[in-house]
């Protein structure tokens, strides 16, 4: 069952595992996250959407940000789309919560509109 914090931030509860909810921009400078004024994630990188590069770039990134193996991560829907569902195997919503706005560089749960934080990915 998701709770309205949980779609707030678009993080959700499915165990063993959660979903990330997001928005994909590619073509993007360099890969950075930023968080909307309603909570929802975007993910930027670098790699065109072509031949699923952008797909495979933004797995890379969130691995990186989320200190996950790639293997934990997959598209649960919207290969194609920018707005896509992250499946995130043996990490609880909470945590994964908590390692999102780690990456953000915030304190608490205080929410910043468009907030970009660059990566070097």
């Amino acid at each position: 069952m998701t709770t309205g914090a949980d779609r707030a931030s678009g993080v959700a509860k499915h165990p063993p595992r959660s979903l990330l909810s997001l928005v994909v921009v590619p073509r993007a400078g360099k890969s950075s996250i930023a968080q909307l004024a309603d909570g929802t994630f975007q993910i930027r990188v670098a790699a065109a959407p072509v031949d699923g590069a952008a797909n495979a770039a933004l797995l890379r990134f969130l691995a990186d940000i989320l200190d996950v193996p790639r293997s934990r991560l997959a598209i649960a829907s919207g290969a194609s789309s920018r707005r896509k569902r992250i499946s995130v195997d043996g990490i609880a919503s909470d945590e994964l919560e908590r390692r999102l706005q780690a990456a953000l560089g915030k304190a608490g749960s205080t929410r910043h509109a468009n907030r970009v934080i660059p990566t070097d990915c």
